[in-house]
């Protein structure tokens, strides 16, 4: 129906307006990337177990299937603090940018892991992401520890998609998300646990954290991975991967207008930006013209 395409269309800009919001969220956050992402990832369950729930999805696996997906939780856990550590040693615009080599990754990363062939273009346009990262990389060399984690952000970000993949086809998605982000939420426990990291301080958190956290982990996490799934009854994949580019626009926008100053770079950051942002956005139409 028309009206369900245009509506979900609409709701799908939300939800990539929602996850550009999410980078601003983790550098309002006071607390230390670890606990940062432990806590969203617990809050986030929580969420995701009672909609599981009130709409009375079984979450019976076996035991094979669960230990994969708790897996899977550990690669989205370390993608989300690699993320949120970059934002806190340097800022949200940097690690959006670099962010956005994920479809970068996943191009190299498929043949290798399903046994794709290399595909030609992707390869040219791999180059053409080295060259924005050359541009971010000499015009931002004070950077370098927040581009470093911003990258590897986006390489787990692209592992987790590949791994993901499979199993979002055979089982619920909200069930499938409820297992991998439990898994990361005992992964760091028990990192927690043997580090000394659950000490006093690691619950003292400020009435602003636990309203930003709330949010992260409610509206930027439950409800808009249920939503991004929900939206994909009505449009097509492609029109799905060319809104989420969107997201380091909307995120560095963002950013621009919460921090001023502190997120204002120069003119050479944004062209490598740019060039990085573009290569995404083409490579995502050859593959919808590849496809018809």
């Amino acid at each position: 129906m028309p009206s369900d395409k245009f509506n979900s269309y609409l709701q799908l800009h939300l939800i990539v307006f929602i996850w550009g919001f999410t980078a601003v969220l983790g550098a309002l956050i006071s607390l230390d990337a670890l606990p940062l992402v432990w806590y969203r990832m617990l809050l986030a369950a929580a969420f995701i177990l009672v909609y599981i729930l009130y709409k009375k999805f079984p979450l019976k696996l076996s035991t094979k299937e669960l230990l994969q997906l708790l897996i899977a939780g550990v690669v989205i856990a370390l993608h989300w603090f690699t993320f949120f550590r970059a934002i806190k040693v340097s800022n949200v615009s940097v690690t959006l940018a670099c962010l956005s080599t994920g479809a970068f990754f996943a191009s190299l990363l498929e043949p290798l892991l399903t046994g794709k062939k290399v595909v030609w273009y992707e390869v040219f346009f791999g180059l053409l992401v080295i060259v924005g990262l050359g541009i971010i990389f000499r015009v931002e060399s004070h950077y370098i520890e927040g581009i470093l984690l911003a990258l590897t952000s986006a390489f787990l970000s692209a592992l987790f998609s590949i791994i993901n993949s499979k199993f979002a086809k055979t089982h619920n998605p909200s069930v499938v998300s409820f297992y991998e982000i439990s898994g990361g939420v005992l992964f760091f426990s028990v990192l927690l646990a043997f580090s000394g990291g659950f000490d006093a301080s690691f619950f003292r958190i400020s009435t602003s954290d636990w309203l930003y956290l709330a949010l992260l982990s409610s509206v930027c996490t439950a409800y808009a991975f249920i939503g991004s799934v929900q939206v994909m009854r009505f449009l097509s994949p492609y029109t799905v991967m060319l809104t989420i580019n969107l997201e380091p626009i909307y995120g560095t926008i963002l950013a621009v207008l919460v921090f001023d100053e502190k997120e204002k770079m120069s003119p050479q950051f944004y062209l490598g930006a740019l060039i990085i942002i573009i290569t995404v956005i083409l490579n995502g139409i050859i593959k919808h013209r590849q496809s018809d």
